[in-house]
């Protein structure tokens, strides 16, 4: 078991694959903030979906987009049930298959249908253009939709003269428990999370949309202290267009995810040396010699804002404002006590009489 994630606290705001991503980076040592941020709703009686299967079976489509693997699951599967999937079948193996995604492309196989192309970036927009560069003038294109329906995609294939059939299989949802997203927020804000995995664009929009009047705060969390890591460009892009620097793995999968954030997240790290030892900062614990030492938020606060002014007193009144609200000087002399204690390393933290506390550096 590897322990490289250590000390760090991660954020996971994906609902369906939450479990499989919670294992992946607690194996990795790390403390996991399990907050889903949407849910996907099936859409199987939807009246939509269901007018689309039969637009399909009306006029057969030249092409097919196929957005997502649980998507295209979704639709045949609410085929079946009202007994449509061999005819939907049928009219879809003679289409030009696109598949987004290698999800899509294993649901599209699964099927027993054979996709034509796949966009590297995995994105709307480079599906459009390569359907408009091929030629859609007087053909029906299919769009299985996931989530949110993307109008502009429809009405650029319209614009180059198709015939659009939506599909919508799946809805987004807010959470049915709207708790552990809000305490999240609160974690972002306050910087007490090193990191918060998102899995696809709508979730990104939709923290932002919880934060309220928070979102500025939890903005300049994410441009500083809290690292934002996104599964592909495509979740990347509102975070992106807000001026958030984001981490993406090369090739969207959640263990390439999970090893960008292994290798990011202690390239962010202090380290100083101090009193004779070598000490790393990490989100929720220190590192003294290479041994862990967690601590409470109080003294890891206390221990942050010295770090961050190595060698320099801090006074109590300087220290008191990192402690929460209510908190008094007495809190701060607290806090130093148990960070001592928490550190097994008294004479790090080294008391100035009358003026404060500071690092003892090298």
């Amino acid at each position: 078991m590897r322990d490289e994630l250590a000390g760090f606290t991660v954020g996971v705001t994906t609902d369906r694959r939450r479990d499989e991503l919670a294992a992946l980076l607690q194996r990795r040592g790390a403390r996991v903030v399990v907050a889903p941020v949407l849910r996907i709703v099936p859409l199987a009686d939807d009246t939509d979906l269901r007018e689309a299967t039969r637009a399909c079976l009306d006029r057969p489509p030249d092409v097919l987009v196929a957005d997502s693997g649980i998507g295209m699951r979704g639709w045949l599967e609410a085929a079946e049930g009202w007994g449509l999937a061999e005819p939907l079948r049928g009219v879809l193996a003679d289409a030009y298959v696109v598949a987004r995604g290698p999800r899509a492309r294993g649901a599209i196989r699964a099927a027993g249908l054979h996709d034509r192309w796949s966009p590297g970036s995995e994105s709307c927009e480079e599906v459009i253009e390569h359907l408009c560069r091929r030629g859609v003038a007087g053909q029906v294109v299919a769009v299985q939709v996931h989530g949110e329906r993307q109008p502009e995609c429809t009405l650029a294939l319209e614009a180059a003269g198709a015939t659009v059939i939506e599909a919508p299989v799946h809805r987004w949802a807010p959470p049915t428990d709207p708790a552990p997203l809000h305490r999240l927020i609160d974690l972002v804000a306050g910087r007490l999370v090193d990191a918060v995995t998102f899995t696809s664009a709508p979730a990104a929009e939709a923290l932002l949309r919880a934060a309220g009047d928070r979102c500025d705060a939890v903005l300049d969390a994410f441009r500083g202290d809290v690292l934002a890591s996104c599964v592909g460009a495509v979740t990347a892009g509102p975070l992106l267009r807000r001026g958030v620097p984001v981490s993406t793995p090369a090739r969207a999968r959640l263990g390439a995810l999970v090893r960008t954030i292994v290798e990011e997240l202690p390239r962010r790290t202090v380290t100083l040396e101090v009193a004779g030892h070598l000490l790393t900062l990490r989100g929720h614990a220190a590192v003294l010699d290479g041994e862990l030492r967690p601590l409470a938020p109080a003294p890891m606060a206390v221990l942050r804002a010295l770090c961050g002014s190595p060698g320099r007193v801090l006074s109590r009144t300087v220290l008191l404002r990192t402690l929460p609200r209510g908190a008094d000087e007495h809190a701060v002399e607290m806090a130093v006590a148990r960070l001592r204690a928490g550190l097994r390393a008294p004479r790090v933290v080294q008391t100035v009489v009358k003026r404060g506390y500071r690092l003892r550096v090298d």
